[in-house]
C-alpha cells in the first residue's frame, strides 16, 4: 500500500521570514522581471525611439480668410483651429463628439471639429463662432441668445450658436430631420424640429428652454 506523504515527513530547514521580508523579496523580483522584459537579454541594442510625427501641410479658409498650416496627420480640425490658428471660441468638451461644444460651420454645414481631421478638410470653408459676428456686429443669432439668456457658463454656446445658424439653413434647404412627417412640403421651423435638429448640442446647465427661444426667435424674423 502506498504510503502518503505530508511535509511532517521531511527535515525541512527553518526560515525565518518575516511577511515583510517575503514582500520585498516579491517586489524585487517583480521588478528584475520587468527589467529584463524591457531591456531584452544581455547584448540588445539599444531602446527604439518613437518616430517623428508625419507633418503635412494642410490649406484651411477660416472665416474669410485663408491659412496654409503645416499639421501633424493625426491633427483633428478642432485642435488646428484651436493650438495653430489661436481661435479658442470653439470648445473642446468630450472630444468623442458628443457633446457639440466643437460645432463649427464646414463648407455650409454643421460639423463637430473634434471628429475630423484637418487634413480631411483640406481646401474647406471653415466659419467658426468668431467668424459668425463681433462684439460691435452681432450675428442675429449671437443677438438672439443674449436677448433669451441662451446660457448660463457659456461654454457650450458657441457650439450651441454655430448649430443653431445651421440648423435653420437645413431647414431653409428643405433637409428633413428624424422628425420631418411631410417630405414633399417645405420644412418648418418647428418646436419639434428644432428640437430634434439641436438633440446633439449639449447643455449642462439645462438653458434649452431660452436655446429654443432664441432660435425661434431668429427663424421668425430674418433667416441665417
Amino acid at each position: 500500500m502506498s504510503k502518503i506523504f505530508c511535509i511532517r515527513d521531511f527535515d525541512l530547514p527553518e526560515y525565518n521570514l518575516t511577511r515583510r521580508d517575503l514582500l520585498k523579496a516579491g517586489a524585487v523580483s517583480a521588478a528584475a522581471a520587468a527589467a529584463m522584459t524591457h531591456s531584452g537579454p544581455l547584448g540588445a541594442s539599444e531602446l527604439k525611439t518613437t518616430p517623428p510625427p508625419a507633418m503635412t501641410p494642410v490649406t484651411l479658409k477660416v472665416n474669410g480668410k485663408e491659412h496654409r498650416l503645416e499639421v501633424d496627420t493625426r491633427t483633428t480640425l478642432l485642435d488646428a483651429l484651436r493650438e495653430n490658428l489661436h481661435l479658442t471660441g470653439t470648445k473642446k468638451g468630450c472630444d468623442h463628439g458628443q457633446c457639440g461644444a466643437c460645432t463649427v460651420i464646414v463648407n455650409g454645414r454643421r460639423l463637430n471639429s473634434c471628429l475630423t481631421l484637418a487634413v480631411m478638410q483640406d481646401g474647406a470653408e471653415v466659419t467658426t463662432i468668431e467668424g459668425l459676428g463681433t462684439p460691435d456686429n452681432l450675428h442675429p443669432m449671437q443677438a438672439a441668445f443674449i436677448k433669451h439668456d441662451g446660457y448660463q457658463c457659456g461654454y457650450c454656446t458657441p457650439g450651441q450658436i454655430c448649430s443653431s445658424v445651421a440648423v435653420l439653413k437645413e431647414i431653409e434647404d428643405g433637409i428633413p430631420s428624424h422628425v420631418t412627417l411631410d417630405l414633399v412640403s417645405p420644412a418648418q421651423p418647428t418646436q419639434e424640429e428644432i428640437r430634434e435638429r439641436m438633440s446633439g448640442n449639449i447643455c449642462r446647465c439645462g438653458a434649452y428652454s431660452n436655446i429654443l427661444a432664441a432660435i425661434e426667435d431668429v427663424s421668425g424674423g430674418q433667416k441665417s
